[in-house]
């Protein structure tokens, strides 16, 4: 495996939640399970479930890091200190909750007994308290120093950097960041948005910050359906300096996609017009529906030769337009 990605010509490896997580109660209920592990319990030790052995689980996982490192590539962990797993009021009380609710939860104002959900879960991390921000900080220093790992991608990293009066590039947590001498040296991407009112925050990041760039994402796949000019592809195969291109930053600054784990597959994008969720239980509730996706003519798997000529070709449009951007790239 480790040969096959270095032969891509990739120079890192992002992996998908580690932490230890739980399934939601609400998919324990209907006989489901948590896929993609973004519902953290534990910031400090991964998932056993990831293991082959679990008493040995954290050699296993340095061991790890350390083959990916002979062969010359970074370890990045997509990290969810957003959120911690006790729901809203009506969830259980595992851990933050029973220990100080009031400092580790962002609540509403005038009613404490409710949570601000600026994440879509149920609670949001309250990263304006100081000694929650040496908790997240203390976990990143002790995956960047005792686990070896190259850097952070962080989901919903709007959070991160919200104070009660909105998103702030001064925040406590990001100048926590900056002036910390191991975090200091190491990779850290924020996703920047979140639920929350302002929660779109692409381009805000302070120097020293990448993001991912959805503005990338959504222009290549307009353009590749016949939705947006060669004016507006322009910038962002130049890494998008209309957003990014101030305060000291650089144009690694700017992280280009065009799918990740959220939403369509390269292969989805262009085989539906529409997303098909029912597979999961949701009623095809879940999920994004303007996914910018052209099915070449036809919904879904079809045996239609051209069809599958003209969604190969566009496959490859879109990965060439990833590969001869400017920035670092994500696929």
């Amino acid at each position: 495996m480790v040969s096959y990605i270095k032969a891509l010509g990739v120079t890192s490896v992002e992996l998908l939640p580690v932490h230890t997580f739980i399934n939601d109660s609400q998919l324990l209920e209907r006989g489901l399970t948590n896929y993609w592990g973004y519902n953290s319990i534990g910031f400090f030790a991964p998932d056993p479930r990831y293991a082959s052995d679990v008493p040995n689980s954290l050699r296993e996982f340095k061991e790890m890091v350390a083959r990916f490192h002979d062969a010359g590539l970074e370890v990045i962990l997509d990290v969810v200190y957003n959120h911690k797993a006790e729901g809203n009021e009506r969830g259980p009380t595992l851990s933050f909750k029973g220990i100080d609710n009031a400092s580790y939860y962002r609540l509403l104002p005038d009613q404490k007994r409710y949570y601000i959900n600026d994440t879509g879960t149920g609670n949001t991390l309250n990263l304006s308290n100081m000694r929650v921000i040496q908790m997240v900080t203390d976990s990143l220093t002790y995956w960047a120093t005792e686990m070896h790992v190259d850097g952070f991608r962080f989901d919903l990293g709007t959070i991160l950097a919200r104070d009660p009066q909105g998103f702030d590039e001064q925040s406590g947590f990001l100048k926590a960041c900056a002036q910390d001498p191991v975090l200091g040296g190491v990779k850290l991407i924020a996703e920047p948005w979140d639920c929350g009112p302002g929660g779109y925050q692409v381009g805000a990041f302070p120097p020293g910050w990448a993001e991912w760039n959805d503005q990338f994402r959504d222009t290549l796949r307009d353009f590749w359906r016949g939705e947006a000019p060669a004016a507006a592809l322009t910038p962002r195969l130049c890494a998008s300096a209309d957003h990014f291109n101030h305060a000291g930053r650089r144009a690694w600054a700017s992280v280009n996609f065009i799918t990740a784990h959220d939403g369509f597959t390269l292969n989805d994008l262009v085989s539906y017009n529409e997303k098909h969720n029912e597979a999961n239980g949701e009623e095809n509730r879940d999920g994004n529906s303007n996914n910018r996706s052209w099915n070449c003519g036809r919904e879904g798997p079809t045996d239609d030769e051209a069809v599958n000529a003209l969604r190969s070709r566009q496959m490859r449009n879109a990965l060439a337009s990833l590969l001869l951007s400017q920035a670092p790239l994500c696929f």
